[in-house]
């Protein structure tokens, strides 16, 4: 297909603007889900088949529990507890305003750099039983009482429980951000059970009860997960971002260069809010807006005056016409009359607009309605340019701009190149890319948080400052993703990752170093390239990294490395530790301890 230029683009937003017309109608899509054993499937795919059966179940339960609250790619593994003295407590983990967290050290940190907070906290346990104990219920609860509590605890617990507790205290010693309310708790009790006896149900409400007394939460749930629920959150969590709208006497345009279909109308803004917007969790989905070049800027001017005519009862009929609306661009849809069923689908523009009618959705009547312009294209050329057109319509710096570039469609094609399996990656730019490609193992998914940590800790040697991930992007973030800037670098962080994973995911090196990971990346391409930069050319760089990459290409080479680079990283901590006594966790976080660990690596080899 040929390349669309930004005229043709900017022509056909006006287009979906001002024309219309008729398309035929094609039945909507069924989706089958086969039963069979979903967990073999998910061990599979997340290269978890060394795990025995409690253990992997626990991480599937993770996984399906957790996706339903987070929408982004994670390693569910990586949340699991694990270990003696957890106090039922499989898996936990903390919601910062819509950011996944576990470790106490990254609560911290979104805590200090949010103005206001939005918190979840979820607990699982996870059982193979094919029932549920009526003990378990009431046992978690008294535990999670203590947990949560500020009081001093009285159980014998392991490290992750304590991690909790001092998640929950970075929190609360920052009330004044609650303002919105305080921390909501979501526990979860999953079995292989076929169905959640009354009695149990009882008990569920009970530890509801006990928990709520605690005058600490906003929000107490507890409920039990039977095998059918999971594969259901399972479903959710695989899928693509899916809905359907009903959009009456919608308007179609004529056949467009590059575009399958495109339509305009108006949605009820409740149906926006509560189809589209919102998680089904009571959040807002925020992985809609990752095509869009700009985050929600708050009650300016023009957003507090969108607040303002929904506060009025006499104008809020009018927001339609007084509002922009929102542009939707899908790579699937369906059209059924007046039903729209949209499927990996992205709103890039109208962030401001779905923002503040998310934020105000109480105030909103049957009565409110807002435009939307539907564009369905698989022209990633198109949707590129679609995107630049919609948000040229109103002033943004060049900085937001920049965020279109081509660099990380080129860095996708890059990660794909590689036909020999162990080397291949894929590089996730938008949300749940490969969520329903069955042949893509899942661990090979790379996101742009995950590749940007890395390779700030590869090749811009800070693996300190990966902790503080906001604060690094403020300053080194105009280092990453540049246009002219060679890709294999890029693959090689990821790749290097990508093996550490593996070996931690698969025991190979204990899961207590997790915290140094980023220690161990920067230790690596020390030990394999030295301390040299970033050769400029791509020739140049592909020489460098071919270094590493061989190492990172042999499982058994990159174990012996891993392994042999632990004995430098525990000399570090045992340094850190005399000079002051703090959690891994904490210490890797600490710029002298980064030095100390890149002074070991130096050092003679072995020693």
């Amino acid at each position: 297909m040929s390349a669309v230029s930004l005229d043709q683009a900017n022509a056909i937003m006006a287009a979906i603007l001002k024309r219309g017309a008729e398309t035929d109608c094609r039945p909507l899509a069924v989706v089958v889900v086969e039963p069979g054993c979903v967990v073999k499937a998910f061990q599979k795919e997340r290269e978890l088949e060394h795990l025995p059966e409690s253990e992997a179940f626990e991480t599937f339960a993770a996984y399906c529990v957790l996706s339903s609250f987070y929408e982004d790619e994670f390693s569910p593994d990586s949340f699991r507890s694990g270990g003696g003295n957890d106090l039922g407590i499989d898996a936990y983990a903390v919601l910062v305003n819509g950011e996944l967290l576990r470790d106490a050290a990254d609560v911290q940190a979104a805590v200090s750099a949010a103005k206001m907070l939005d918190v979840r906290v979820i607990i699982i346990q996870a059982k193979t039983t094919s029932g549920f104990k009526a003990e378990v219920v009431p046992d978690l609860a008294d535990n999670l009482h203590h947990v949560l509590s500020p009081e001093e605890l009285q159980y014998p617990a392991s490290d992750d429980v304590h991690n909790l507790r001092d998640c929950m205290k970075a929190i609360y010693e920052n009330i004044g951000k609650l303002a919105g309310g305080l921390p909501k708790v979501h526990v979860r009790y999953v079995t292989t059970g076929s169905k959640v006896a009354d009695y149990i149900k009882r008990k569920a409400r009970s530890a509801v009860r006990r928990l709520r007394e605690m005058n600490r939460f906003d929000l107490v749930e507890f409920q039990c997960l039977t095998e059918r629920d999971l594969r259901g959150l399972y479903q959710h969590a695989v899928a693509g971002v899916t809905e359907t709208v009903h959009i009456p006497k919608n308007v179609f345009l004529p056949k467009l260069p590059g575009v399958r279909q495109a339509l305009m109308g108006l949605l009820s803004a409740k149906e926006l809010v509560d189809t589209v917007l919102d998680d089904h969790s009571g959040r807002l989905r925020r992985a809609l807006f990752n095509d869009n070049v700009r985050d929600f800027l708050g009650y300016n001017e023009v957003n507090s005056q969108m607040r303002a005519t929904l506060r009025d009862p006499d104008r809020r009929e009018t927001f339609a016409v007084l509002n922009n609306g929102i542009t939707i661009v899908a790579r699937d849809m369906t059209v059924v009359g007046e039903d729209i069923l949209l499927k990996d689908f992205q709103i890039v523009n109208g962030c401001q607009t779905c923002h503040v009618l998310f934020q105000n959705r109480e105030l909103l009547t049957d009565s409110v309605e807002v435009s939307v312009r539907i564009v369905h294209s698989q022209d990633e050329d198109l949707i590129h340019k679609i995107i630049g057109a919609a948000n040229r319509q109103t002033a943004i710096t060049e900085e937001d701009l920049a965020a279109l570039e081509d660099f990380h469609k080129r860095l996708e094609d890059y990660f794909a190149l590689s036909e020999d399996k162990q080397h291949k990656l894929y590089y996730e730019r938008r949300a749940k890319q490969y969520s329903e490609d069955t042949k893509v193992e899942k661990t090979r998914i790379i996101t742009r948080d995950q590749l940007s940590r890395a390779y700030l800790s590869m090749f811009l040697n800070e693996p300190a400052r990966v902790g503080h991930f906001k604060e690094l992007l403020e300053s080194r973030g105009k280092e990453l993703y540049v246009d002219g800037q060679p890709l294999v670098p890029y693959y090689t962080a990821a790749m290097t990752l990508y093996r550490l994973e593996w070996l931690i995911r698969n025991r190979r090196i204990k899961k207590d170093f997790r915290p140094a990971q980023y220690h161990l990346l920067a230790a690596a391409k020390i030990r394999l390239a030295g301390t040299g930069s970033v050769p400029r050319t791509e020739k140049a760089a592909e020489r460098e990294c071919e270094k590493i990459l061989k190492v990172m290409w042999e499982p058994a080479l990159a174990e012996k490395l891993f392994v042999d680079l632990l004995r430098p990283l525990q000399r570090a901590i045992d340094e850190e530790q005399r000079t002051a006594s703090m959690p891994l966790r904490e210490m890797v976080r600490n710029q002298r301890f980064a030095h100390r660990v890149r002074q070991e690596v130096l050092a003679k080899p072995g020693r």
